[in-house]
C-alpha cells in the first residue's frame, strides 16, 4: 500500500476473506462505478494473540506491514486500541463505548490534531435485532462517524455471502489509515 495513494481515496471497499481459523480482509480502492479498483492493503488478525491485534500489509504475501492496531488491555469489553504506522509510531486510537454499545454500537476514534470522532450504528432497530437474535448477526449495518455534527466517514455493510463494506470519506482531512483500521475493526471486533 502506498500511503499517498490511500490518502487520496474518497471511497474504499473492504472485503472479508472466508478462512476457518483467522480473519483476513482486503482493502480496495473504489472505482467511480463502485467496483473494486485495486487492492490497497491486506489485513490479518493475529492468531491466538494474548491481546487483540490486527496488522495491515501491502498485500497478501504479508511481507511488508504498513500499519496495525493492538489492544492496550487484555480481554476488556471497553478496550482501547492503539493504531500505529509501519515503524510502530502511534497515529491514533479507537475504543468501544461499552455502555452505549449495549443497544447500539458506538466507537470513538481519535486522530491527533483533528479531534475525536464518534461512530454509531444509524439504525437502532437493526442494532437491537443483531444483539438479541444471534442468527441475524449477518444483517447489514451502517455506521456514521462524526466530529461534533460534521460527517467524517461512513461504513456500510452490504448484503452478500461474504462480508463486504463500502467506506465513504466525507472529510478530506481524516487520515485514511485510521479509516482503514477502524473499518476492519468494525468487522473483526464488532461481536466483542
Amino acid at each position: 500500500m502506498n500511503v499517498d495513494i490511500l490518502q487520496s481515496q474518497q471511497q474504499l471497499i473492504v472485503r472479508q476473506r472466508i478462512r476457518m481459523m483467522v480473519n483476513q480482509y482486503e482493502i480496495h480502492a473504489a472505482a467511480p462505478d463502485g467496483s473494486e479498483a485495486g487492492i490497497l492493503a491486506f489485513a490479518q488478525q493475529k492468531r491466538m494473540a494474548f491481546k487483540e491485534q490486527v496488522t495491515l500489509y501491502t498485500d497478501d504475501t504479508k511481507s511488508t506491514p504498513v500499519l496495525g492496531f493492538k489492544a492496550r488491555q487484555v480481554m476488556d469489553l471497553g478496550a482501547t486500541y492503539d493504531i500505529t504506522d509501519a515503524a510502530g509510531a502511534p497515529i491514533g486510537l479507537f475504543r468501544k463505548n461499552f455502555k452505549e454499545s449495549l443497544i447500539r454500537s458506538t466507537w470513538h476514534l481519535e486522530q491527533p490534531g483533528f479531534g475525536e470522532m464518534v461512530g454509531r450504528e444509524t439504525n437502532v432497530w437493526v442494532a437491537v435485532l443483531r444483539r438479541f437474535v444471534e442468527a441475524l448477526s449477518w444483517l447489514p449495518y451502517h455506521f456514521d462517524f462524526v466530529l461534533g455534527d460534521r460527517p467524517v466517514f461512513s461504513v456500510v455493510k452490504k448484503w452478500g455471502l461474504r462480508d463486504r463494506y463500502v467506506v465513504t470519506i466525507h472529510d478530506p482531512r481524516v487520515d485514511r489509515r485510521l479509516v482503514a483500521a477502524m473499518s476492519v475493526a468494525l468487522d473483526a471486533l464488532q461481536a466483542r
